[in-house]
């Protein structure tokens, strides 16, 4: 739990910083976008693979490794000397975060027999929420007391206690564990992946600051080619050995299908959104620091709230169409920002805004923590671990992308060279033009989420005890949904199973 909490607040914690990081070390919009894109899409691109070296070579090993390597990685960004060191920096640090993020459920299913994982995931769930209350409202003191005259640095170095900490606790109370039959790792896939994601969204970060040059047009088409490459390699490796690192037969599964799209697409609303927004509140409407991260505050109890009556209350009644009126909500939040923001201009408080965020943050949170359960509802067993890995990680491409968006959706509809007193209504007007967009995804999100299902299957795992052989082919075997994990931060979960189990053959 403590190395969950270290992994949100500082995801969260890094956009309030953004405009100090700016200022102090005079860094350009592409390395700010780098900044949060290069995190994000070093931990998308290591999840699966993070999961699996923890199957391989143990949980509790992994996990070490991964926290040991967070809070080291945290303390080179707080002494990064210059801009391009703080980027590789944070590379490393979502690199080190791919493996110890999802070890966290892994370890939980091999610690805890199933009619206990439910206070587990309550009490995870909470730390989701309380990561999300108090990541901005503690970058935003950090950033204004500035101890020991650190001024942005202090966010990354306030790591390095709680890491060690993570480190000596979990060295004594975390217990090893293993899948008998883990898989081989599939390196070609992680390097196709990889390089795909890099030749899409290095060119959509650096092409409004370069002019849009025909090599970014090239870099990506050919992402798309190496994509279409990784299916094929990958289809190919299924059949060779059973160990590919995307289990391709996943997408025959109509909800998980309909489930990765809706998540990737809400990846790049949030990526698009947190961004601009604190723009706008720190550059374009000048507020300090401490006054944005206040702002948010609404925002951020309204998720907590509304996820955990989604999941208790409204789910198990309404099903599906919770998740749709979240989307629509968060839409409706959206356009009333909008409103606001087109009525008040540049004077503009923090209570006109708290009501649009109420409403955007109650949307969200309908539908982040129960999506994962409605995913994976038709998801074979055998298949869980790789189902919810994989959910995960198109959700942080889908973040990363968004984030590369910004350079089209923010930055594209500015002047290149803003003199001080156009600043302001400058970045006012590209926020509401950015708002537009993200209202038009969050209807796409809508219409998507009429291919989930009606209602989460509630079949119960069986994994309380030993876990017998089953009777029914293992294709026919499905995952349960009561796993009640936000989808944003459900990684592979993979239980053990036992000697001559059968397995699905694509």
């Amino acid at each position: 739990m403590t190395a969950a909490f270290m992994d949100l607040v500082d995801v969260t914690i890094v956009n309030i910083a953004i405009p100090s990081i700016q200022r102090g070390e005079g860094a350009t919009f592409s390395q700010i976008q780098w900044i949060t894109a290069g995190y994000a899409l070093a931990f998308a691109a290591g999840l699966v693979t993070g999961g699996r070296l923890g199957d391989i070579h143990g949980r509790r090993r992994i996990f070490l490794l991964g926290i040991g390597g967070f809070t080291l990685a945290s303390a080179l960004c707080g002494l990064a000397a210059n801009p391009e060191m703080l980027v590789a920096a944070r590379i490393v640090q979502g690199a080190t975060a791919a493996l110890m993020v999802p070890q966290v459920l892994s370890i939980v299913h091999a610690t805890f027999p199933a009619h206990e994982r439910g206070k587990v995931f309550g009490l995870f769930g909470a730390i989701v929420g309380l990561g999300a209350v108090s990541g901005p409202l503690l970058g935003a003191l950090l950033i204004e007391w500035n101890p020991l005259g650190l001024e942005w640095r202090a966010i990354f170095l306030i790591n390095l206690p709680v890491g060690v900490v993570g480190l000596i606790l979990g060295r004594r109370f975390i217990t090893e564990s293993k899948a008998p039959h883990a898989l081989k790792l599939d390196l070609a896939g992680v390097a196709l992946v990889t390089g795909g994601l890099l030749m899409l969204l290095y060119p959509l970060t650096r092409g409004h600051e370069l002019g849009w040059p025909l090599w970014g047009h090239v870099s990506m088409a050919g992402s798309l080619v190496v994509f279409a490459a990784l299916v094929a390699y990958e289809r190919r490796k299924s059949a060779r050995d059973g160990s590919p690192l995307i289990e391709l037969s996943l997408f025959k599964v109509k909800s998980f299908a309909a489930g990765i799209a809706v998540q990737t697409v809400f990846g790049i609303a949030l990526g698009v959104f947190f961004l601009v927004w604190t723009l706008y509140l720190q550059t374009g409407l000048g507020w300090s620091v401490l006054r944005a991260g206040l702002t948010g505050i609404p925002f951020s109890l309204a998720v907590s709230v509304a996820a955990g009556i989604s999941v208790q209350k409204l789910v198990p009644r309404f099903g599906r169409k919770v998740l749709q009126a979240g989307a629509l909500l968060m839409a409706a939040g959206v356009l009333l920002y909008l409103a606001e923001s087109e009525r008040y201009g540049l004077a503009i408080t923090p209570w006109q805004m708290a009501l649009p965020l109420v409403v955007m943050g109650a949307g969200m949170g309908l539908i982040v923590a129960p999506l994962t359960d409605a995913i994976l509802s038709q998801v074979p067993r055998e298949h869980a671990g790789s189902a919810s890995g994989l959910i995960s990680t198109v959700q942080q491409m889908g973040n990363a992308l968004g984030l590369g968006l910004v350079a089209v959706v923010f930055f594209g509809v500015m002047e290149d060279h803003l003199l001080p007193a156009e600043i302001g209504s400058a970045f006012v007007d590209a926020f509401e033009y950015a708002l537009g967009w993200v209202a038009a995804v969050l209807l796409v999100i809508f219409l998507l989420m009429f291919a989930l299902p009606a209602r989460p299957s509630g079949v119960d795992d069986g994994t309380a005890g030993p876990v017998e052989e089953p009777e029914e082919p293992a294709a026919t075997t499905q995952m349960p949904a009561a796993t009640h994990m936000p989808a944003a931060t459900q990684e592979p979960a993979a239980t053990e199973e036992p000697e001559g189990e059968p397995q699905l053959v694509s």
